[in-house]
């Protein structure tokens, strides 16, 4: 049954489509059909101590570690629950992202939506690529509490174009690990056609930079309009007292009336 389960999903990293090199491209499939798509660009801020020139206090150095092309993938689909797991650099770093279906209370009544439930950042201090001179070498874990990020309605895919930053606490000191995300597409349940992203939902950030740049095209065509209205107003006035009789202003000027 593992190797018939194993058969029947597929996993691809599909980052090369991408014209941005900053961005990954995941998709799941099980049964042949498409159950997970994810596109961002993600680096994490990292801070690990080092030692101090004096060799005896400790200073924080900050490492940051882009999400690499090529990476290792793994995912699970559910009805509810669905996971995606990147690794790279020879697994010396990985992700796992944990998305959540669940019912809401809304003025509507009972309602489904999706969110990104929990992250998991598992990171190795005693690779040589970012950490340099790392004092307490290893692999640290870094994690999300009590996380709602990415709130969707069911059936919807997830966008956002701006960057959004999640903060991790690592068992490293407890240290806070910044994760930054940007050029987000993600839709983890309900897709209803393969590798093809259901309608969008943006996040409240790109609603509010769509509305900043279209007002001033509305204000622009409302005051157009109002113009318009003018200027025939104007123009249909003039007409209509153009052809009145006009009464003299001068009362000398009566006698010759009629």
């Amino acid at each position: 049954a593992a190797a018939r389960l194993a058969a029947e999903q597929e996993v691809e990293n599909l980052s090369g489509l991408s014209p941005n090199p900053e961005k990954d491209i995941f998709v799941v499939r099980e049964n042949r059909t498409t159950c997970l798509m994810a596109e961002f660009a993600a680096k994490f801020i990292v801070p690990y101590d080092v030692w101090a020139s004096n060799y005896v206090d400790l200073i924080t150095e900050q490492a940051d570690i882009p999400l690499s092309r090529g990476a290792e993938m793994k995912g699970k689909c559910g009805t509810n629950e669905s996971e995606l797991e990147i690794s790279w650099l020879e697994q010396a770093y990985t992700l796992k992202l944990f998305f959540l279906k669940e019912g809401h209370n809304t003025s509507r009544g009972q309602e489904a939506f999706w969110r990104l439930s929990r992250i998991q950042f598992i990171y190795d201090t005693a690779e040589r690529t970012y950490f340099k001179d790392a004092v307490y070498r290893g692999k640290h874990t870094a994690s999300s509490h009590r996380l709602s990020a990415l709130l969707t309605p069911a059936g919807k895919s997830y966008e956002c174009q701006a960057q959004q930053t999640i903060s991790l606490i690592s068992s490293d000191h407890q240290k806070s690990v910044q994760l930054l995300l940007s050029e987000v597409r993600v839709q983890p349940f309900d897709i209803a056609a393969d590798f093809v992203f259901s309608e969008e939902h943006k996040c409240p950030v790109d609603q509010r930079e769509q509305l900043e740049e279209t007002l001033p095209l509305i204000l622009g065509l409302i005051l157009g309009l109002v113009i318009v209205i003018t200027l025939c107003v104007y123009h249909i006035h003039h007409k209509l007292t153009a052809n009145q009789v006009q009464i003299p202003r001068d009362r000398s000027q009566y006698k010759h009336m009629g």
